[in-house]
């Protein structure tokens, strides 16, 4: 049995260019899809966000059309009364890598707010792509990797090949206009080779111990790498 930390963002908006607040949080698939294939697994699951606040869904998350209709919202709702780990979060400050096996990043527009520019997330995310150990990361979680900074300023991920919410997504989802600044711009200003598939199709990337999803649809099979790297 394992334990995998989940990095879960504290954010509840995410602040668009013309300053307003888009109400926003953890998107409940990339939560759900991984704490059920972990837990049927038997490994144990520790949830850390800023603050230790209790983590906020993103309401859009739960909605039937995003779900593939009512009974896949019903399932997503029940996956999430489930991961009982959320309402009983340790504060990021207070992780320690050596207590975990794996790091898992599910995204949300959240992360783009908190994450993105978190010091603590980004030293934990360098230690732990340092460490070899199974590094998981999807949709727009990787917007944590830009905090992740090496003491020469540049990136620690630079040079990986891995993939995130694409331009398109964005611009299909409605917000790219709105946005500061687009994931996958920001990671390829950052160093990294992005690998872009078909919006909303599931994409995997995995190089060297970090595994990363593109979508939401991406989730499960990124739960699936991650456990064949524990196994191995």
């Amino acid at each position: 049995m394992s334990k995998i930390l989940f990095v879960v963002t504290g954010a509840t908006y995410w602040t668009l260019a013309d300053g307003t607040r888009h109400p926003t949080g953890f998107w409940a698939e990339e939560v759900v899809a991984p704490h059920r294939a972990f837990t049927a697994a038997g490994h144990r699951i520790t949830v850390a966000t800023p603050g230790a606040v209790v983590p906020t869904v993103d309401k859009g998350s739960l909605a039937p059309e995003v779900n593939g209709g009512e009974e896949g919202a019903a399932e997503i709702a029940a996956g999430l009364d489930a991961a009982t780990e959320l309402q009983h979060p340790i504060d990021l400050e207070d992780v320690r890598l050596e207590d975990y096996d794996a790091v898992f990043y599910p995204g949300g527009h959240g992360p783009m707010e908190d994450l993105a520019v978190s010091a603590t997330s980004g030293r934990l995310l360098v230690d732990a792509l340092a460490s070899g150990k199974p590094l998981g990361v999807v949709c727009h979680a990787p917007a944590a990797l830009l905090a992740a900074t090496l003491p020469d300023g540049s990136n620690a991920f630079a040079g990986y090949r891995l993939t995130g919410f694409t331009n398109a997504e964005e611009t299909q989802a409605g917000l790219a206009d709105r946005a500061e600044w687009l994931l996958q711009d920001r990671l390829v200003q950052a160093g990294a080779d992005f690998q872009e598939g078909e919006p909303w199709a599931p994409k995997v990337v995995v190089d060297r111990n970090l595994v990363t999803g593109q979508n939401p649809a991406s989730s499960a099979p990124l739960a699936a790498e991650l456990l064949k790297m524990l196994a191995a």
